[in-house]
């Protein structure tokens, strides 16, 4: 079983950033961040493997950045240039294989969100 914990969200302004850190208690080989909003399905942002190799949805591509340290076996989501629309609680996920895809039902494991909320 696998702890994950989440930290960093907060409230800012639309065109503000901010930076997501989840840490895992254990080996993880894919990591990555959800979200979910009120009345909306959780969807997937982005995720990384233990070699660097990453995925991001289309909304996110150059606005989010994720990044992992496998010595910390923490991982984090750099977000630039938020937007009101991004406004959402904010999931880390692993898993201990596959890294191939955002759908939330290959990730077994799940920290308890950190809200996000951008203000135009």
């Amino acid at each position: 079983q696998v702890q994950l914990v989440e930290s960093g969200g907060g409230s800012v302004q639309s065109g503000g950033s901010l930076r997501l850190s989840c840490v895992a208690s254990g080996y993880t080989y894919c990591m990555g961040w959800f979200r979910q909003a009120p009345g909306k399905e959780r969807e997937g942002v982005a995720a990384i493997n233990t070699a660097g190799r990453t995925r991001y949805a289309d909304f996110v591509k150059g606005r989010f950045t994720i990044s992992r340290d496998n010595a910390k076996t923490t991982l984090y989501l750099q977000m630039n240039g938020l937007k009101p629309e991004d406004t959402a609680m904010y999931y880390c996920a692993a898993n201990v294989y596959g890294c191939g895809s955002l759908l939330a039902g290959v990730f077994a494991y799940w920290g308890q969100g950190t809200q996000v909320t951008v203000s135009s």
